[in-house]
Order: C-alpha cells, then structure tokens, then sequence
C-alpha cells in the first residue's frame, strides 16, 4: 500500500532443519511489540526484555531442547542495555551450538517515531533532558552495529499491520527447504514509489486502463470484471507469457545460484487495476510449478 524500505541483507540459511529463531530488534517505537505479536500468533515461543547477561543462558536452553523451541524469537534492544554485546551474546551461544539465528531489524523515519510516541504517550527509553529527537538519534547510533549485522531491515513508517505481517512473514522459509527459491510477487502503484526491494520490476501501464471504465473504475484487480477486462487485451496475454517464459529461464538459474528469494514488482499507475491483474495472472503460473512457494502482496490495495 505505502512504500517500504525493505532489506534483505544475505541469503543466509535459517537453523538447522527443524528450529527457526528469529532475533528481532530494532528502534523503539517501530513496531517490535505488534511484530512479537504476529509470531506469537505464528506459534512462535517469543521472548522479550531479557537481561543481556541471561541471554547466553537462553541460547543454551533453546539448543539443548530444540522439540520445545522449534520456533523461538528472541526481542532485544536499547532496554536489555549494552544492545551490541547483547547481540553478539546472543548470536555466539546460539551459533556454538549449530543455530544461526535470522536477525530482523525493524525502523522508521524519525518524524513517524516522533508521532507514535506522542499518541502513545509512551516515553523513549532513552528520553532525558536531550528531549525525544536527540534520544532517537542517540538510539540509532547505538543500534547501528546490529542493524548492519541484519539479515532483514524493514521500514515500519507507512505499514499497515497487515502489511507488517506480509513482509516478516515473507521473510521466514518455514515450511521450505534450505535450498528452494520463494517468489514474492508484489503488485504497486508507482504513484505511490517502486517496492525499493524489488529483483525484477515490471511495468504494465501500457495496458488499457480499467479506472477508465465507469463501471470498472470503482473495481480491484481481485474481481471477475476487471481481470477479464485487463486479461482480454491481446497485448496482456503476450506479456504474461513472455514473462512467464524469462522466468521459466531465469529461476533455475537463480536457484543454481543459491538465491533464496525473488521480488517481483508488477506496476501500474495507481498499483488496483492492472497491476494486481497481472500480479495474480503470473503468481498463478509460477504456483503450478513444482517446488516454488510463491506469495503474493497488494502494497496500493487497502490504499484505495
């Protein structure tokens, strides 16, 4: 819906062949308690505000009983103290152990932190006589270290809490194996700016428009009329299945490669009409083929 500053920092794998742990940090105020949230919902066994010095201790724990931690996911930042030895006290037990935790940093622009903690209420961690600008910029210069040590950086300014859910979700091969490519087709508007972790960008304006169309205009991509409106057009055809044939010679290429996620943004102006067409047309194709998970995400859809 609202663009995204998303990052995958590596391909790296996740544990071992059972258990994923997630280490989610980030700033305050940029979502961390709605995300713990979501994982819990996920059956995640989530753990927040530990003291650093018992972190060690948990990674223990988490290694030793991996039946009962199949799914952990470990919140730390500015309130376990020291965050960097913190981090790297967390990573070293968990890694002398065969687990390589997936680290994901959560942020926002400093204007959309300041909002959310005047409507809130809530005070920064931080905040002392510097006023709540100053212990922001404090807090991302403490952080800094772990955010460059990410696997995956997400910025939370313009997200909606389903949206939120769609990218770190998009970012945890759970059911996949190690070595499979997951595709994530992400329709937009570039009205509204390019998904700025795209791998391929694909632009169907050329299309006829449906917003055009009285009894259309009104319509998402997701209705019967409108996909028959966008999908009869000659040229749309020839371009899903010219699209459909690089990516036929592209994904085992990327695959052979030891790429472990593609983005594929799909736009038109608006990001509802013939960009969620096309979006759905291709992520359909890509799902008939054996052994690639594919999801699909509308950013413009709750927009309109």
């Amino acid at each position: 819906m609202i663009p995204v500053d998303d990052a995958v920092r590596d391909d790296g794998r996740d544990t071992g062949p059972r258990q994923s742990v997630i280490v989610l940090t980030g700033l305050s105020g940029a979502g961390k308690t709605a995300a713990t949230k979501l994982f819990e919902d996920l059956g995640y066994t989530t753990v927040d505000n530990l003291p650093g010095e018992l972190l060690p201790s948990l990674g223990e724990l988490v290694a030793e009983e991996p039946d009962r931690f199949e799914h952990v996911a470990i919140v730390l930042d500015i309130r376990s103290g020291d965050v960097q030895s913190a981090f790297a006290a967390i990573r070293e037990s968990l890694a002398s152990r065969g687990i390589r935790p997936r680290v994901l940093f959560l942020e926002a622009r400093d204007e959309v932190l300041i909002r959310r903690f005047s409507e809130t209420r809530h005070r920064h961690p931080l905040e002392d006589q510097r006023g709540i600008a100053g212990s922001i910029a404090e807090e991302r210069r403490l952080l800094q270290g772990v955010r460059d040590a990410a696997d995956v950086i997400v910025d939370t300014s313009d997200l909606a809490l389903r949206e939120l859910r769609e990218r770190l979700f998009a970012h945890l091969p759970l059911d996949a194996e190690p070595s499979t490519l997951m595709v994530q087709v992400v329709s937009f508007g570039y009205k509204f700016g390019v998904p700025l972790d795209a791998d391929m960008v694909l632009d169907v304006r050329f299309l006829k428009n449906p917003y055009y169309v009285p009894d259309l205009k009104q319509l998402s991509g997701l209705t019967t009329a409108v996909r028959a409106y966008v999908l009869d057009q000659p040229l749309a055809a020839r371009f899903v299945d010219a699209v459909d044939d690089l990516l036929r010679l592209l994904v085992p290429a990327y695959i052979e490669e030891g790429k472990t996620r593609l983005t594929i943004a799909i736009g038109c102006t608006g990001g509802y009409h013939r960009s969620i067409v096309v979006a759905e047309e291709l992520a359909g194709r890509l799902r008939g083929r054996e052994g690639i998970p594919v999801a699909v995400f509308h950013r413009e859809l709750e927009r309109a």
